[in-house]
């Protein structure tokens, strides 16, 4: 008993109280804000290694303007913030550690005024304000200490590792109390600035209006919904609780109210581009193009092909085998099979494929646990493409050589096709319908309820005459 006493002193004497900014109210914290600003330097690398900021000056301006503007009225009005726009299809917006808030060109496409913007930029500085992934990283350093502590009097195996479940929460949502007080505090800021608190529940409803469309659309193409998401995820689309807490706000509202306009917006989101970027490669099916690098790909047509931003991840029929495909700097190496044999000293069944490639099975950890990995090369340009396969039982040879020999260099009609898709803007004239619009857009698939998400007029809206709309071309 005096053991374990002394465990759990060492371990409430490491965890520490903190003030909450918003509150007042101590939070188990532990850490310093200086420890917060410097994690949240090193999660902003670690972002950026991930994803690409998007390169449009004015949209990036818009977005830090009208953040700053929100974080000055926040309760952490001191704390440097840093607003980035990230080149990412996601519908989504996050918050790191220090003031570090990420929108996607995703989710701003969906959006029609800058109070909307405002929305969301206001609930992730809640988030920073009410230091959510801070308490969220002190809980889960406490809960490891525990276990540590458990090892210690008990000599098992209990886990030591802290938890890494930080990232996730911080992309998709911190649970109900915490996204309600982010909703609170983001309402807060926008009455202060000037800004209608309500314009969020829109916010809301638009936003959980893409998510039953791409439910729908997942359950057509038999695969999973990509719901990216964290911003509002947790809110029913009538949610009482989050009607209060941003009509509480109305108390904050100034006396002359700020009107934004919403053309200057849209002008702004001109020529954005809307879905996969060419700079990442576009995927149309089965097939995967890749402009800058001149590159093709075909992949089996019954596998799901995932886009991400630092590999192609390729998902077999009933999830048993799985492929992965990487780029990389040449070596010294002058051929694909001696690029392979540098790299993996144990390597068995070597073989030549077409056009050059090569590929051998060798030993490494797999998403199914430690086992055989297939893999294989191919220089491409200045680049090798390193392909990886798996399985829970059979290596996937036949569909990975068929996937290696695919890779070659672009036509002249692929080149259109991998090309980005941008918004646009028209004004609409009288009798002007979405289902006509659709037919001239250069949308592959769900053009016309694509085109009603877009303007906030899905599911059965129309254009009004006079009123400027984004198309896609």
């Amino acid at each position: 008993m005096r053991r374990l006493l002394t465990v759990s002193i060492m371990l409430i004497t490491l965890a520490g109280c903190a003030a909450n900014p918003v509150t007042g109210l101590p939070n188990l914290v532990l850490m310093s804000e200086q420890e917060e600003i410097a994690l949240g330097k090193k999660t902003h690398e670690d972002v950026l290694k991930q994803y690409q900021v998007y390169e449009d000056p004015a949209l990036q301006e818009m977005v830090n303007r009208l953040g700053q503007d929100l974080a000055k009225r926040s309760h952490r009005s001191d704390l440097e913030f840093t607003f980035t726009v990230l080149d990412s299809p996601q519908v989504n917006a996050f918050a790191t550690p220090g003031g570090y808030i990420y929108i996607t060109r995703g989710i701003m496409a969906y959006m029609s005024s800058e109070e909307e913007l405002a929305g969301v930029l206001g609930h992730e500085i809640g988030h920073v304000t009410a230091r959510h992934s801070v308490r969220q990283h002190s809980a889960q350093t406490f809960a490891g200490l525990g276990s540590l502590g458990m090892a210690l009097l008990f000599g098992n195996s209990a886990p030591t590792q802290l938890s890494a479940q930080l990232g996730q929460a911080v992309v998709s949502g911190y649970g109900r109390n915490h996204e309600l007080e982010a909703d609170r505090l983001g309402a807060e800021y926008l009455a202060e600035i000037g800004y209608d608190p309500e314009k969020m529940l829109g916010v809301v409803s638009l936003l959980k209006d893409q998510e039953e469309f791409e439910k729908q659309r997942a359950k057509d193409e038999n695969r999973p919904a990509r719901a990216y998401h964290g911003v509002f995820a947790t809110h029913p689309r009538n949610d009482q609780r989050l009607k209060e807490v941003i009509r509480a706000a109305a108390r904050f509202k100034r006396e002359n109210p700020r009107y934004s306009d919403p053309e200057a917006f849209l002008r702004t989101m001109e020529g954005v581009t809307f879905g996969e970027s060419e700079a990442q490669g576009i995927l149309k099916g089965n097939l995967f193009y890749h402009k800058p690098l001149d590159l093709h790909i075909k992949f089996p047509s019954d596998w799901q092909v995932v886009n991400q931003p630092t590999q192609l991840v390729a998902i077999g029929p009933e999830k048993e085998n799985a492929m992965l495909i990487n780029l990389a700097k040449p070596t010294d190496a002058d051929t694909a099979e001696q690029f392979l044999r540098d790299a993996f000293s144990e390597m068995e069944g070597g073989r030549l494929l077409n056009g050059g490639a090569y590929t051998g099975v060798t030993e490494g950890e797999t998403p199914f646990g430690d086992g055989a990995v297939r893999v294989a090369a191919k220089f491409h340009g200045e680049h090798v493409l390193i392909f990886n396969a798996f399985s829970k039982s059979e290596l996937p040879d036949q569909p990975l050589f068929e996937t290696v020999e695919s890779a070659r260099t672009l036509t002249m009609e692929e080149r259109k096709l991998s090309s980005n898709k941008q918004i646009k803007l028209i004004r609409a004239k009288s009798g002007d319908t979405f289902a006509a619009l659709a037919k001239s857009s250069s949308l592959d698939n769900y053009a016309e309820d694509q085109l009603r998400l877009i303007n906030g007029k899905f599911p059965d809206g129309e254009p009004v005459a006079g009123q400027l709309i984004k198309i896609i071309q």
